[in-house]
């Protein structure tokens, strides 16, 4: 079994989820008491997310570059990112490390492909769904992108910061977040990417009959293949 490192923080309520799906993952392919191999490195959020209002991206790179480095040396096989609006400085942080990023584009194109869609809806943070840098790899994958208009992105950005990343998950704003998917399902989506870590906290396949791509778990999957040999 390889080694995982995760550079988390971004914020900590999501690399949990990161950590609790690599082992439930690894339990439930090679049983008994095996758990994954993880290397973790927080960061402090508040001072990426300073990074990010600032427009400073290649600050924020810095940071995570020097983390990705730290998880080298103490022994990772490979490194992943686990936010996806921080992907905006993914080759930064590939150029600092000589182990692989698995980026989180690949996982989420190749379900989406697999389930024989190809108009998809992007959800995440703001600067996720206006800047070029993840719909631009998913285009790039054959794929068709279709964000929110801009009221629904202030909502979905505010409901980001201020509720999931602090923990708290309410009903009403589950219910903003289903207005907005059947907004998108009349502009032509045929599924949605959950492009933000955190959001899979509030909605999830039970909560509508719109096909769903959580990037979580679908990294968390490539992870697993790749530190058990499987991919």
């Amino acid at each position: 079994m390889q080694t995982i490192g995760l550079i988390g923080g971004m914020s900590w309520e999501s690399t949990a989820v990161y950590y609790r799906l690599l082992n439930e993952g690894v339990r439930r392919r090679l049983g008994g008491l095996h758990s994954a191999k993880v290397l973790l490195h927080s960061v402090d959020f508040a001072l990426i997310a300073e990074l990010q209002r600032a427009g400073d991206w290649p600050a924020a790179g810095d940071v995570l570059a020097a983390a990705a480095r730290g998880l080298e040396r103490a022994g990772a096989d490979f490194v992943l990112i686990c936010t996806n609006t921080m992907h905006r400085v993914a080759e930064q942080v590939q150029a600092a490390v000589s182990i692989p990023l698995l980026h989180i584009v690949p996982p989420a194109a190749t379900a989406i492909r697999a389930a024989g869609l190809s108009r998809v809806a992007l959800l995440g943070t703001a600067f996720t769904m206006q800047q070029p840098f993840l719909r631009e790899q998913l285009a790039a994958e054959g794929l068709q992108v279709v964000v929110p208009g801009a009221d629904d992105q202030a909502l979905i950005h505010r409901v980001i910061f201020d509720q999931l990343c602090r923990g708290q998950i309410r009903d009403q704003s589950r219910a903003d977040y289903l207005a907005v998917l059947d907004r998108l399902r009349d502009c032509g989506a045929e599924g949605a990417i959950l492009g933000c870590t955190e959001i899979g906290l509030l909605i999830g396949p039970q909560h509508t009959d719109l096909p769903l791509f959580d990037t979580t778990g679908l990294h968390v999957n490539a992870a697993l293949e790749l530190a058990l040999g499987d991919g």
